[in-house]
């Protein structure tokens, strides 16, 4: 049987309560991680103002990304593993100096 857990993830700075399988916890977290930075990008750019405007295009960009992926003839999750572990160090990286900003 699958036991679930409620866990707080944050995604540009607001904290938000989630319930994930357990063993999908570290998935979870790294596709909090990766829109978290999307999210940052596209609202660093200045093109795009206001969170919901954020939260779209940052979904719109993650499934352009996720079918691009697809056409190509498959997805490869050692790559896509190495390119959230990228993140992850970017994103800590960066992080005291955002904590600044707030």
């Amino acid at each position: 049987m699958r036991t679930t857990a409620t866990m707080d993830v944050t995604i540009m700075g607001r904290e938000f309560r989630v319930t994930c399988p357990d063993e999908e916890r570290e998935e979870l977290l790294q596709a909090v991680a990766y829109l978290d930075k999307k999210m940052r990008e596209i609202r660093d750019s200045g093109k795009v103002v206001g969170s919901e405007r954020v939260a779209i295009m940052a979904a719109l960009n993650i499934a352009h990304e996720l079918l691009t992926t697809r056409k190509r003839g498959g997805f490869d999750m050692e790559e896509f593993k190495r390119r959230i572990v990228h993140m992850q160090v970017a994103l800590d990286a960066v992080m005291p100096e955002q904590d600044k900003l707030f």
